[in-house]
């Protein structure tokens, strides 16, 4: 029952500022049905009233006796027959206005009512929290935000007028019939129950039906996603037969269970029409044998015929209107659910501080977080770093230096302890602030596919050409640019795979320097640059130094050795903290890596220069 008053206020909800259009065109559809069936009223007029007056031992009804004499009597209407055909072409004209009245203000409303939908439910992804994106598949979130959109679409645009149709159809007749007679009245109802209770039935059968077709569809579609995102690792692990395999047995099961579906409705709409043609046929049998018995008119017969033709069918899509109503309430809960999750600016109520930008002070006091029922990942880690200076974190991996950035960029929030920034509680300060003073490079970095100059300035759209040359050449790739063909103006794919890893990260790092940011991150955004170029790179950010603080996570000691500071994470805690002399001097982690990581160089070096020795002797005078 509760989930049955939440659909209806979210229902309710999405026909706001459209209800008014709605009942306009319920009243177009109301008219149109009133004309409808006027139509087939004037030739029982005539025939009943008119040829057939005065024959056989049925009398005419009084609507129709009054009906003729509002339309000049029976002699009149026998001179002047081009009256009735020109009332019936009024009244087809008529309802033919209205029902395009009708189409016309329901498509407005329902297109503008989807319009807003989609605004929200992308509205609502764009501010739902990290732990949300963890447990959700990207694909299940393509499959509400498009196809389950779709499906409330199609119910709207089709079906909420048809829902008052069916009805109005049915009732709007009554009165006419019962005046006319009331035992054809009877029979042409007769099987009405029948019809409305089989529409329910398969309407519970629908709605389980198209739940786990939904859903089995939802997993075509993350499989896809997965597969297309992650194509050259297929291709580089020769994994195509892999995937297809995966593939087909997540189609295979969408098949199953769309066939399921499509079974279950072929049921229903043979089952429908069966019952549809026995309704017609009790009143064809009926209606001739009152005929013939004398006790109904002729005209009465054929209004009957045609009335029960007129709202038989309505009726008869009740069924697929419930049917779509089954797969819209499908759809519209899995979209209230990703629009009744908890947003991730829900708490902050917080305004910004005084000051528009934060000088860059970072204050980390015993601070502790696990990702939900895991174990922690960070446990009372504390450090600071002052306004203007660097510090590089260095850890193995799953040690938690990106966890630190995440928590910056409170992506996440802490569990225990404090952080700081400019000695502001980094709780009480909204999330987009925070993050407007911050850039982050990540080891992957994301480019879109659109031109150079467009992906530096997704930063600071107002950030001019002077200002973007400074920051690639920070970057060291404003001189790769140049040589584009097009430079700047050079459209990179997907993701950025028309240029090299090495590329994209030093357009990353120009991207996040446009913005100017208080507190510049790198986490490991050096991996995919060779040495000379990572060299040059700190030596531009270390002539940057008092523009903004710098944080730097790397797995190189040669990245970090520079910073004002450096910390080392082994199982989420601080082991070490110094300079670097101060940490090879301490014989810790730090200084096995370095130890460790310049032997390497020393044996690489070695090795390079004993193959350019072989080479040379091999070589011919």
């Amino acid at each position: 029952m509760q989930a049955q008053t939440h659909r209806l206020r979210l229902f309710w909800r999405l026909l706001a500022g459209q209800r008014l259009v709605y009942a306009c065109a319920t009243l177009a559809l109301v008219v149109a049905s009133c004309f409808l069936y006027l139509v087939p009223l004037v030739p029982q007029i005539v025939i009943d009233g008119v040829f057939m007056a005065g024959e056989g031992e049925a009398a005419p009804s009084r609507l129709t006796a009054w009906a003729v004499e509002r339309l000049g009597g029976e002699t009149f209407l026998r001179q002047n027959l081009w009256l009735p055909a020109l009332l019936i072409l009024a009244f087809s004209a008529i309802a033919g206005a209205f029902t395009y009245l009708r189409g016309r203000w329901s498509a407005r409303a329902s297109e503008s009512i989807i319009r807003r939908l989609r605004d929200q439910v992308y509205d609502q992804l764009q501010h739902l929290p990290c732990r949300y994106f963890d447990q959700a598949e990207t694909g299940d979130l393509i499959q509400r935000a498009t196809s389950d959109v779709e499906t409330v679409r199609t119910f709207l645009t089709s079906h909420v007028v048809e829902i008052g149709r069916a009805l109005i159809m049915f009732l709007v007749p009554l009165p006419l019939m019962l005046s006319i007679d009331w035992r054809m009245t009877l029979v042409s109802v007769l099987l009405m129950p029948v019809i409305v209770g089989f529409s329910v039935f398969f309407f519970l059968k629908v709605k389980s039906a198209f739940r786990q077709t939904d859903e089995a569809e939802a997993k075509l579609t993350t499989t896809v996603q997965e597969n297309l995102a992650g194509i050259r690792v297929v291709r580089a692990f020769a994994r195509q037969a892999f995937e297809e395999q995966k593939f087909g047995q997540a189609n295979t099961t969408h098949r199953e269970r769309d066939f399921r579906l499509y079974r279950i409705l072929a049921w229903f709409w043979s089952s429908s029409d069966l019952i549809c043609f026995l309704q017609r046929a009790l009143v064809v049998c009926a209606g001739a044998w009152w005929v013939a018995t004398g006790s109904l008119q002729v005209g009465a017969f054929f209004f009957f015929i045609t009335a029960v033709g007129m709202f038989m069918w309505p009726l008869r899509q009740m069924g697929r209107i419930l049917t779509d109503l089954g797969k819209a309430i499908v759809a519209l809960d899995r979209i209230g659910e990703i629009l009744g999750a908890a947003r991730e600016s829900a708490a902050d109520q917080v305004a910004a501080p005084g000051p528009e930008t934060l000088r860059g002070e970072i204050v980390f006091d015993r601070v502790s977080f696990a990702h939900a029922e895991n174990s922690p990942v960070l446990r009372e880690v504390s450090f600071r770093v002052p306004a203007g200076s660097s510090l590089a974190i260095l850890g193995p991996s799953g040690s938690g230096k990106s966890t630190i950035i995440n928590l910056l960029l409170r992506l996440y929030d802490h569990d225990a302890g404090e952080i700081r920034l400019d000695g502001h509680d980094l709780r009480e300060l909204d999330r987009a602030f925070v993050r407007r003073q911050m850039s982050v490079v990540m080891q992957e970095p994301f480019l879109y596919s659109k031109t150079l100059r467009e992906n530096l300035r997704l930063a600071r759209p107002g950030a001019n050409d002077e200002e973007i040359i400074e920051a690639t050449t920070v970057a060291a790739v404003h001189d790769s640019i140049q040589r584009f063909a097009h430079r700047y103006d050079t459209l990179v794919g997907e993701r950025g795979v028309t240029l090299s890893g090495g590329q994209r990260q030093r357009v990353a790092i120009a991207r996040a320097l446009v913005k100017a940011p208080a507190v510049l991150i790198l986490d490991d955004a050096l991996s995919a640059v060779d040495t000379d170029t990572e060299a040059a790179i700190l030596a531009a950010l270390a002539a940057r130094a008092g523009h903004h603080t710098t944080i730097l996570i790397a797995h190189r000691v040669s990245t970090v050795m520079h910073a004002d500071q450096i910390i080392v994470l082994e199982q989420g805690r601080v082991t070490e903290s110094g300079t670097h002399l101060a940490l090879l001097e301490r014989g810790g982690l730090y200084a096995r890596l370095w130890q460790a990581q310049g032997e390497a160089a020393e044996d690489c070096e070695r090795e390079r220069l004993a193959g350019l020795a072989a080479r040379a002797e091999t070589a011919p005078p």
